[in-house]
């Protein structure tokens, strides 16, 4: 049995098809259209009520959504890919630290930036929302910034697969030539993943035009 992967090109699910496949875990991808909002339609609600991307559904036909959550249970059933850092180890608590302030702090700033009449009052200045959320967006990315600790790599003693979120996540906002003047170390690290083997045509059908 395979899992089943809920996506688009470019989308947080590109992230969980580099992880199935650094797992080398059998899945099928299936195609949803952010352009013509096939998210929001009532049969994707049926398997993701949050009508957002990713959706991972499981062989034993589990629903997975949040692509944190996603990460934390293929590392769990696929440990020896060795997606993060052992468990009790210091390594282990910073690759889940800079995870989560991925996720919590970077990640909903991209709905914000792409869709700022979502999140503006009637009659309130949508362009302005959106020239807001990507003020924060570049103030949270300097924070991560100062904080990688190798060359490439979030971590000093190397690669784990926050380092993969990291460069995902960077590509997005329409913030290329801000990060590339800005962020060094990023896209060092965004340079690194996008060359290793292990990710090869997954990680350029979704990330290529923005490496």
């Amino acid at each position: 049995m395979a899992y089943r992967l809920y996506g688009e090109r470019g989308s947080g699910a590109g992230i969980v098809e580099v992880a199935l496949t650094a797992a080398g875990a059998p899945y099928e991808w299936h195609d949803v259209s952010l352009e013509r909002s096939e998210q929001r339609s009532e049969s994707y609600a049926r398997i993701n009520p949050q009508r957002k991307l990713p959706t991972l559904i499981t062989p034993d036909g589990e629903v997975l959504t949040e692509s944190l959550a996603i990460l934390l249970v293929l590392d769990e059933r696929h440990p020896g890919a060795q997606l993060f850092p052992q468990p009790r180890t210091p390594e282990r608590a910073q690759a889940l630290r800079w995870l989560a302030f991925l996720a919590s702090e970077l990640y909903p700033i991209v709905e914000i930036s792409d869709y700022p009449e979502r999140f503006t009052p009637e009659g309130g200045n949508a362009p302005a929302v959106r020239e807001l959320a990507r003020s924060i967006w570049r103030a949270r990315w300097s924070i991560v910034e100062s904080n990688i600790g190798g060359d490439p790599w979030l971590l000093s003693s190397g690669f784990c697969f926050t380092d993969v979120y990291i460069a995902a996540l960077s590509r997005w906002c329409y913030q290329d030539h801000w990060r590339r003047q800005h962020l060094p170390r990023v896209e060092r690290l965004g340079a690194a993943v996008a060359a290793a083997p292990v990710f090869g045509d997954v990680w350029r059908r979704h990330y290529a035009s923005g490496a």
